[in-house]
């Protein structure tokens, strides 16, 4: 089957305001029909609020957009993020009088409002999904694209999964990276070894167990697969496999899939804004430079559809390698400019593959440019101020 993503470029024929990004949200909101679908439906808008002086995340001018909309539709929007991002959100422009309607912690101001799912996976077999999603009867996902360190991505998928469950929840999702077994002391009882694999990892990905000081525990958050570790490690006392970074993205999905099954058919979807696009996740309270050029703006009712078109979008982008933090080490690896970024393991194509055998939705698409902009030609002459 094949699904239908709306688009929006971020290039303008004219310098006119209904060329813009916000205006195109208009017209992908339209195409989605999301008046039509909301009235008297208690709609959850989730977004990333970033935190901390963060500014890239999703202006406050586009949310009051979609807000404006599903109030139109005669619906009842409320946002939602995870309690320690709502906590000071107004410092970065998210309020109810900005907005046009409330902005609440998903799971209540102690996190402790949700709902118990059971999916075993890894090291989980419950799952929390936040109570004030569960209490809405519709939903929109409004993600931020930008990278990030555990899969080398976060679009939609990321902004449910981890979005919309308890801190207790989100913690086990990031733990599954540490399900399969990847240090093997008996191959490795030399401390003064183990301490040398410790300082080869130029990111401090490699430290003692805090537990145990006779085991080594890899963040495999800044790890980048560089191979730093595994020429000082003796044989078979490492291992860096992509199974570790492949099984967070497996969680997400599943993640997803649990809470969209709070809701009926038809009864979600699913925007994402790819501009300034960082290094990684809104939520570590800072924005650095953009990482590569804007993408644009992306809507569908197929969440599978949604970030695989931006992924696709983004895919022969150049990454601006001048832009990064000089702690940060791209890699030539052929891959995806995310996975340049984090590592050729953390391939961000994996939730979406994920997504679909879960039955998400699609791979397959069609983009619809809901306002096409003309490739310039050579007759086209640049905007110019006359000094007459």
């Amino acid at each position: 089957m094949t699904s239908t993503v709306f688009y929006g470029s971020p290039r303008q024929n004219k310098l006119e305001a209904k060329e813009t990004l916000p205006a195109k949200l208009d017209l992908i909101l339209e195409r989605l029909h999301l008046r039509d679908r909301v009235k008297k439906e208690l709609v959850c808008l989730k977004l990333h609020v970033g935190n901390n002086i963060s500014y890239s995340v999703i202006h406050p001018v586009f949310v009051r957009k979609v807000v404006q909309a599903i109030k139109d539709g005669g619906g009842q929007p409320f946002v939602v993020d995870v309690d320690w991002d709502v906590a000071r959100c107004e410092s970065r422009g998210y309020t109810t009088e900005v907005l046009g309607c409330p902005v609440y912690p998903v799971a209540g101001l102690r996190d402790e409002y949700y709902k118990e799912h059971e999916w075993e996976f890894k090291n989980m077999k419950t799952w929390k999904v936040a109570g004030m999603v569960e209490e809405a009867s519709f939903m929109v996902n409004f993600a931020h694209v930008k990278g990030h360190p555990a899969c080398g991505f976060g679009g939609a998928f990321k902004n449910i999964a981890l979005g919309c469950m308890v801190g207790e929840t989100r913690g086990k999702i990031h733990d599954t990276m540490h399900f399969d077994k990847y240090w093997f002391k008996e191959n490795c009882p030399d401390k003064a070894v183990m301490q040398k694999i410790v300082d080869s990892c130029p990111f401090g990905a490699i430290v003692f167990d805090r537990h145990d000081p006779e085991e080594l525990h890899v963040h495999f958050e800044p790890c980048n697969q560089c191979g730093r570790c595994l020429k000082v490690a003796p044989a078979g006392s490492l291992k860096i496999d992509a199974v570790n970074a492949s099984s967070f993205q497996e969680a997400c999905a599943i993640s997803t899939a649990i809470t969209l099954s709070t809701f009926e058919k038809g009864k979600a979807t699913h925007l994402a804004l790819a501009t300034h696009m960082t290094p990684v996740c809104d939520c570590f309270g800072f924005t650095s430079m953009p990482i590569m050029q804007d993408a644009g703006i992306f809507g569908s009712d197929d969440i599978v559809a949604l970030d695989k078109a931006v992924l696709d979008m983004t895919a022969n982008s150049k990454l601006f390698v001048e832009n990064l933090p000089t702690s940060m080490e791209p890699q030539d690896n052929g891959g995806h400019p995310f996975a340049q970024l984090h590592g050729i393991y953390k391939d961000p194509y994996q939730v979406v593959r994920y997504g679909e055998k879960l039955g998400l939705g699609s791979q397959e698409y069609e983009l619809v440019d809901v306002l096409p902009v003309e490739k310039r030609g050579p007759e086209k002459n640049s905007y110019y101020i006359s000094a007459s």
